[in-house]
């Protein structure tokens, strides 16, 4: 179930992923960025992700499915606002999507992020495309090919989450007044373009990106 807790703008979520893919999963976190995207203030938007799915989660399950579930966390992953996610306990399955989904990421001690598992193997989602992206195809290898569970230790050194801390509140606290949503969505733009890209076919995009800061600075 997920929860909201909206202060001074702010967005602040709960997410079991101890749960089977659903639709209703599906329409949360579609919910949940249509509420960011209305609200332009500073801030980031927090989720808090916990939970494995269970040993038959995708019995039934259809690909069609799985192709909306891939489309929101997309969504969410390039939402015009800044998002943080706080992970706990262990995470796999949709907890590990929205974790390595966001911008800043901080671990509880003691979390563990895993794939799950489904059809005999780990499951191929689009999390093995962001581990892969993230923290290189020999970092990861262990936790694709034979389901080794990454420890905050392992996954700090990855780069997959951000810091360990057992009271994140300070770090949420810091990102209070971080730049507005639509400055964050262009910077986060420029960083994924900048790995597929050209220095030749990038150079117009962080030069309208500059000419918009400067004409911001200038109205200042």
């Amino acid at each position: 179930m997920v929860t909201r807790n909206e202060i001074e703008g702010e967005l602040v979520l709960r997410f079991d992923g101890s749960r089977p893919l659903s639709t209703a999963a599906v329409e949360e976190i579609d919910a949940l960025c249509d509420r960011a995207e209305d609200q332009r203030e500073p801030g980031p938007v927090v989720i808090h992700v916990t939970g494995a799915p269970p040993a038959d989660w995708a019995k039934g399950l259809a690909v069609g499915l799985v192709s909306k579930w891939e489309r929101v966390v997309r969504r969410f992953e390039r939402v015009a606002r800044l998002t943080a996610a706080v992970a706990s306990g262990e995470c796999a399955g949709m907890a590990l999507d929205l974790l390595l989904a966001a911008d800043i990421r901080i671990a509880a001690p003691g979390t563990t992020l895993r794939l799950a598992s489904a059809g005999g193997g780990t499951w191929p989602g689009m999390t093995v495309y962001r581990l892969t992206k993230q923290a290189g195809a020999a970092g990861i290898r262990r936790a694709v090919l034979l389901g080794t569970p990454l420890d905050t230790d392992r996954a700090l050194a990855l780069d997959l989450i951000d810091e360990v801390s057992a009271d994140p509140s300070k770090t949420l606290a810091e990102l209070d007044f971080v730049m507005d949503g639509a400055e964050t969505a262009i910077r986060r733009q420029l960083i994924f373009e900048a790995g597929s890209t050209t220095f030749e076919e990038a150079l117009g995009s962080h030069l309208a990106a500059a000419d918009r800061a400067l004409r911001r600075e200038a109205k200042q």
